[in-house]
């Protein structure tokens, strides 16, 4: 018995061992790799929005960066000093209604820093405003930080080429392109999702704000809504569904995708409109209706924009509104999208999560924090303001889309294709050599543009999200007559003097490298004067334009367009008989030596 006492003992020792083992801590994961109970690694915590932030910064100087490089590489030829409406000219008039100087009342009609520099030298200073844009956007799509510093500067630059840019360029009431509204807006918005000085990725003493974030869900549910009711306010073809039919012919600048969507059967054009009503009238609401239904309202309206920028050239218009949308998602829903390990964003949120959980997040200071607690309190109380008479136009049978009841922009109303048209016209360009434009021999050659639909082999573009601003405005002013758009004549001018910078908006000058006729007569030479151009006379002819039957006989001969004359939009003119045109408007003219 004596004998039994310790080998019976062992098993009760073993498990004790085992007991004890059981209660011993799991293997430590890696430095800075947080894992949960079971040993996997733990997941963010949903109600965060640190990574939210770096996504909707970056997706936001994205897409500053592509406005910026436009307003780069087309401001001197659309609104510089030898363009075709001047803004130097426009701010004089500005300063003229009030009295020729530059008085509150101007700044507030046109807030722009060009009131504050030197005008003799405009083209110098739309580039470097564009430049400046374009490096800070740079450095926070690289970086994925920025300070409110940075964002307010973006949003002053671009606010100052908007407000310059006139019809030719920026246009609301002409064009109804809103995208210039919802930029700025949006990016009034991104100013108050970083804090004042620090440049960090994650800024620990300033966690994303939900004013702000709740700010972002409140323009994507304007946006939609608003683009919903004025289609169904508006045209009738929205109502009975057929709206489809036409519009991938008939929008602005159609992509390849088009053409062949344009050939759907009819059922799938009917769905389209159907899914369009339930994405822009009903999804919008999700956005209220909790934490779940918020990111599928975000899911659904990001797959809603990519299938629009796959089917149209819509500048950046569809990748802007995705920005707004990407705040329906917080930290738990975005993590994996980031790549886990030690040291990573990813990593970095968890530990800030933790120490929050714990209580002992970053020190804050008391000042610090009512100073930015009274920044968001006064930032939502403005949105709220600036939204009554917005969500009265929503709710207005007579609706008006993408207007603004301020001059800085900050909330505006937003709708999209409220009507459709039927058919598609175009204005073409048309120069010829001949002494007599009324000659019946005389040969009338197309100028081509970067873009819009021209020569009826040329497969339509694929730009998005670039904008070539000029085809844009030659689609809208096909709808009116050369009178509503005096742009129009300028341009023809402009090709009639061979300028280099109105030509190089082009995609193909017809008379290009030939020489000149011997009694044209010689531009004066200097910086910005062109020289002789062989076209004598430039006319504007309207033309009906559809798109050619897939596999049929257009088709076959490389024809994506078919086209038939509808008759002139303006009559032959030359050099000379505008003379008193370009005068009257103080336009810069090339003067014969």
């Amino acid at each position: 018995m004596r004998h039994a006492g310790p080998a019976m003992a062992a098993p009760g020792e073993s498990l004790r061992r085992r007991k004890a083992g059981a209660g011993d801590p799991e293997p430590e994961a890696p430095p800075g790799q947080e894992r949960d109970l079971k040993g996997r690694p733990a997941r963010l915590r949903v109600g965060t929005f640190w990574l939210t932030r770096i996504v909707l910064l970056r997706a936001l100087a994205f897409v500053y960066f592509v406005a910026f490089l436009v307003a780069f590489h087309q401001n001197k030829q659309l609104i510089g000093d030898r363009g075709l409406l001047p803004c130097r000219l426009y701010l004089q008039s500005v300063q003229r209604h009030f009295r020729g100087r530059v008085s509150w009342d101007a700044l507030s009609y046109a807030p722009t820093v060009l009131w504050l520099l030197d005008w003799s030298q405009m083209d110098a200073n739309l580039d470097a405003l564009a430049l400046l844009g374009l490096g800070i956007s740079s450095f926070i799509l690289v970086s994925g930080c920025a300070n409110m510093v940075l964002m307010a500067a973006l949003w002053v630059l671009y606010m100052s080429l908007v407000n310059v840019g006139q019809i030719c360029c920026y246009s609301f009431a002409l064009c109804s392109s809103g995208w210039e509204s919802q930029l700025l807006e949006t990016g009034f918005l991104g100013i108050f999702l970083c804090p004042l000085w620090t440049l960090s990725a994650l800024p620990k003493g300033t966690p994303t704000s939900r004013v702000v974030v709740w700010g972002f869900r409140w323009l994507i549910f304007r946006i939609m809504l608003g683009a919903g009711l004025i289609k169904i306010r508006g045209d009738r073809c929205w109502r009975d569904l057929t709206c489809m039919d036409f519009h991938y012919e008939t929008q602005p600048v159609p992509n390849p995708v088009a053409y062949f969507l344009h050939r759907s059967p009819w059922w799938f054009h009917r769905f389209e409109t159907l899914s369009n009503h339930f994405l822009e009238l009903l999804v919008p609401f999700f956005v209220f209706l909790g934490r779940r239904m918020c990111i599928v309202h975000g899911a659904l309206q990001v797959l809603f924009q990519v299938v629009l920028i796959i089917s149209g050239n819509l500048s950046f218009l569809n990748w802007l509104t995705i920005v707004p949308s990407l705040a329906c998602f917080d930290d738990a829903t975005l993590g994996g999208l980031f790549p886990s390990g030690p040291g990573r964003l990813k990593d970095q949120v968890l530990k800030i999560q933790e120490e929050e959980a714990q209580g002992a997040g970053a020190p804050r200071t008391r000042a610090g924090c009512v100073a930015r607690s009274t920044v968001n309190l006064v930032l939502g109380i403005l949105v709220a303001w600036l939204s009554i008479p917005v969500v009265l136009n929503l709710l207005s049978p007579r609706q008006v889309m993408n207007s603004s009841f301020n001059p800085l922009r900050i909330v505006n109303t937003y709708g999209a294709f409220g009507s459709i048209t039927r058919e598609r016209t175009e204005v073409i360009l048309q120069g010829t050599a001949s002494a007599n434009a009324s000659a019946p021999d005389a040969s009338w050659e197309d100028y081509e543009f970067k873009c819009k639909p021209g020569d009826l082999r040329r497969r339509p573009c694929l730009i998005s999200p670039y904008h070539h601003r000029l085809d844009w405005l030659m689609w809208f002013a096909a709808f009116q007559t050369y009178e509503h758009n005096e742009w129009i004549i300028h341009l023809a001018g402009k090709l009639l003097a061979n300028d280099v910078q109105a030509l190089s908006l082009l995609a193909h000058n017809p008379f290009e490298g030939r020489a000149p006729p011997s009694s044209a007569p010689r531009a004066v030479r200097g910086q910005g004067c062109p020289l002789p151009s062989p076209c004598r006379w430039v006319r504007g002819e309207h033309y009906r334009y559809k798109f050619s039957r897939p596999g049929g006989r257009h088709a076959a001969e490389g024809k994506w367009w078919i086209r038939r004359r509808l008759g002139p939009y303006f009559p032959p003119l030359n050099l000379q008989d505008l003379q008193g045109y370009f005068t009257s408007r103080e336009w810069p003219y090339p003067e014969p030596e």
